[in-house]
């Protein structure tokens, strides 16, 4: 797949993409959530990974704009760069690299036709409650893309008891 579409349809990078399914608390792509950190290296096929970070969720970033979230040691989150890495798809749409507009209106619709819930973070990013999706954008030059992060059930669940939404960040709030 290449990535042929941005905000303007015009983006073009030329960059072959793998493409990584959702498979609803289980993962994403070769990631399964509740794998060690040295379990993820391994599936992603590295040593170990670029950097690390602490904060509310251990997170390590890897090659590919591919960053991963632990809560006690236990991976639960994972989200993907706009532009590089994996691509991933959710009911037809794009998640990476998308108008951030469309993104809200196609998961708003998802959620009106499928009888689903969704719900906005003070952050804007849109989260598709029983699928643990979350859409949020990233800045690229001069445009802001969708990126997905994905985390487990049990986080949406404690994110929606607590009304808190603390969730995983990725670094890219720019």
């Amino acid at each position: 797949m290449r990535i042929d579409e941005s905000v303007s349809g015009r983006m073009n990078t030329g960059v072959e993409r793998v493409s990584w399914a959702l498979q609803v608390d289980a993962g994403v792509g070769p990631l399964r959530f509740g794998m060690s950190s040295a379990e993820v290296a391994a599936a992603l096929h590295v040593s170990e990974p670029q950097s690390r970070a602490g904060g509310p969720f251990d997170r390590e970033d890897y090659p590919d704009g591919v960053k991963t979230f632990y809560d006690e040691d236990e991976l639960v989150g994972v989200a993907l760069d706009a532009v590089m890495g994996p691509q991933a798809f959710f009911a037809g749409f794009s998640l990476n690299g998308s108008d951030p507009r469309r993104g809200r209106e196609y998961f708003l619709d998802y959620c009106r036709d499928h009888d689903r819930s969704g719900r906005f973070t003070p952050d804007a990013s849109f989260v598709l409650l029983d699928s643990g999706v979350v859409l949020r954008e990233q800045q690229v030059g001069g445009v802001r893309l969708t990126r997905p992060l994905f985390v487990t059930l049990e986080l949406m669940r404690r994110v929606v008891e607590r009304d808190s939404y603390e969730l995983p960040l990725e670094g890219v709030t720019d």
